[in-house]
């Protein structure tokens, strides 16, 4: 199958599934498949990362990405052959938010509160400039980490209430998109979160997801950015997935397989 490389960023797979116990007790080699259609993801330059789902909106989790959609529906069919019944799935793009700040903000920043321009301004970029350039390689082409846990769930901008987010104008949504990337930035450490671009290719307009080792973490980023306006007045989430992140053979291996 020819590759179907979007011209920005990766495509990103986020699977749900229950297991089918009848096709299980039949089929003592589905959790070697599904490692193995993981492996050979992974060894085709894609990644994968698989968990063990809290609660009963699934059993195991997938999340794949990487440059090749063809590829990522070839890993999806694969799965669809050992006894893993698909309940839920989302469809994303990693993605750079058109309100990240840019060097020009910078720029603009230091000459109005610190009054510095010229050479001396340039000199004050370079921090800036290095920092910016990881944070938007690690939008377009993240590399995950492993920890514990994992919570996913979808989210829209208000736009059918007095609360019309499209409806601001873009500086005044740059502004508090500024705010709510503050409070996002004091989890550093504690949490690896990753949006990802729907509009248009699912019924949500961002798929958030968010890794931690402590669960608490998951749940104190979500709830202390509900008080910020972005969360309060202008956003709609869809339903929350939190699982437990393993190596395959072992999250085969907790769900049945």
């Amino acid at each position: 199958m020819d590759p179907v490389q979007p011209s920005v960023g990766w495509g990103v797979l986020h699977l749900f599934y229950r297991v089918d116990r009848d096709r299980a007790e039949r089929d003592p080699e589905a959790g070697k498949r599904v490692t193995d259609a993981v492996q050979s993801l992974v060894d085709d330059g894609h990644q994968a990362l698989l968990f063990a789902v809290l609660g009963h909106k699934a059993e195991l989790g997938v999340m794949a990405l990487g440059p090749d959609l063809a590829r990522l529906q070839a890993f999806q069919h694969e799965l669809t052959g050992t006894p893993l019944t698909l309940v839920d799935s989302y469809v994303s793009l990693t993605e750079l938010s058109e309100y990240t700040s840019t060097e020009d903000d910078e720029r603009a920043r230091l000459a109005t509160e610190e009054q510095l321009e010229g050479p001396a301004a340039e000199a004050r970029l370079a921090a800036p400039r290095v920092r910016m350039a990881h944070y938007q390689a690690q939008r377009i082409h993240p590399h995950r980490t492993r920890p514990q846990t994992i919570c996913f769930y979808p989210m829209s901008k208000r736009r059918a209430t007095a609360a019309n987010w499209y409806s601001l104008p873009f500086a005044e949504r740059k502004r508090l998109m500024g705010g709510h990337a503050r409070v996002g930035r004091t989890y550093a450490g504690r949490v690896l979160q990753l949006i990802t671009g729907s509009t248009g290719l699912d019924d949500w307009e961002w798929g958030v997801t968010l890794l931690a080792d402590d669960p608490v973490a998951l749940k104190e980023i979500v709830y202390e950015m509900r008080f910020d306006p972005v969360s309060a007045e202008y956003a709609d989430f869809g339903p929350f997935v939190t699982g437990l992140l393993l190596e395959p053979a072992e999250a085969v291996r907790r769900v049945g397989l």
